[in-house]
């Protein structure tokens, strides 16, 4: 008998009692009920997540996933590839968005390099996996063998293996990948029933022409691989990507492992998709930091039952709403834990 792959493997279950007392301290701490809104509710999914009436963030911890795309042939980013691994030499030195955010939080960032078109590329810090230079053309053929798409989960996991043996109880994601929203796209669509004129977005900044373009790019992909994509799997390896394959193997770990992860935009959206797709167990561990711009990012989270925490119209990628939806997720903590109780503080309850 053929052993499961470690992707459907169970996950853990959240905590029903510690979510029940962190629901009776809410009960009880000197405001009005409900008064702190989805504070309150985040505090008690974490307290289940966690399995105590008191949730902590102490060591969350940020990896970032990059990889080309050879859909790009196609004329659908308003970028040249050649930026993947220049941005992959940014967040080295710091430049970057994701680098500020996670340096003026001091939370560890990790990066991981699955394969830019740049074969020479050697970065301090960084783990080159280099499966390949970048995905082939998924409106061609296959963007990746069974093979490459397998190590590119198993990267993820690994990932959020490293970042557990180090302490993570709170994991964050971002991608970097030019044409990874039509990646992405095309993922959303094989894995739901939304239509790519739904999700088709400008993604870097294409205008109206070059979404038309971007659009009929992943019509045609979506028609080209036809009923393979019903499987999930056979899906993020026919029109996936590099790092939305890590992205779905570190969502899958965490799951398995009992560590609640961050999911950040659209893209990311679109590989926590993939990876409930692949193991629904893996649905509850997800915490949605935010409204994407991106046309299509609304939709993907409905897709998900997704509630984001943050609407501030961003559209960067790198995991940078993640990490600024950080703060406000470590403070639903500080305050369902550090609030006192009406007897505590010897304040009359309402009648």
């Amino acid at each position: 008998m053929t052993a499961s792959p470690w992707w459907q493997q169970a996950c853990r279950q959240p905590d029903t009692g510690a979510e029940a007392a962190a629901l009776a301290r809410q009960a009880q701490l000197t405001k009005p009920a409900g008064a702190l809104g989805v504070l309150e509710a985040l505090a008690v999914r974490l307290a289940a997540l966690q399995g105590r009436e008191k949730p902590a963030i102490g060591s969350p911890q940020i990896a970032l996933f990059a990889g080309d795309h050879g859909v790009v042939a196609e004329g659908v980013s308003a970028y040249p590839q050649a930026v993947t691994a220049q941005m992959l030499g940014n967040f080295v030195a710091g430049g970057a968005a994701i680098s500020v955010l996670a340096r003026e939080q001091g939370v560890p960032l990790r990066l991981v390099d699955l394969g830019t078109i740049d074969p020479d590329l050697e970065l301090p810090g960084v783990r080159h996996m280099r499966l390949g230079a970048g995905t082939a053309n998924f409106a061609a053929g296959p963007a990746m063998t069974a093979e490459q798409c397998a190590a590119a989960l198993q990267a993820g996991r690994e990932t959020l293996q490293q970042a557990l043996s180090e302490g993570c109880d709170l994991f964050l994601a971002g991608e970097m990948g030019i044409g990874n929203t039509s990646a992405a796209t095309a993922l959303a669509c094989a894995l739901s029933d939304l239509p790519p004129a739904q999700l088709t977005g400008p993604g870097t900044g294409l205008d109206g022409a070059g979404v038309g373009r971007k659009q009929a790019v992943i019509e045609r992909a979506l028609s080209l691989h036809g009923a393979a994509l019903a499987e999930p799997l056979e899906a993020l390896r026919r029109v996936g990507g590099f790092e939305l394959a890590a992205l779905a193997g570190a969502y899958l770990a965490c799951a398995q492992a009992g560590i609640p992860a961050v999911v950040d935009g659209f893209i990311c959206s679109a590989a926590a998709l993939c990876a409930v797709r692949l193991n629904p167990g893996v649905r509850p561990w997800l915490l949605f930091a935010h409204a994407g711009a991106e046309p299509g990012h609304a939709a993907l989270l409905a897709e998900l039952g997704g509630e984001p925490l943050l609407d501030l119209g961003l559209r960067l990628g790198e995991g940078s709403g993640a990490a600024l939806a950080l703060p406000l997720i470590k403070l639903a903590c500080a305050l369902h834990g550090g609030m006192a109780t009406f007897s505590e503080a010897l304040v009359e309850d309402r009648q």
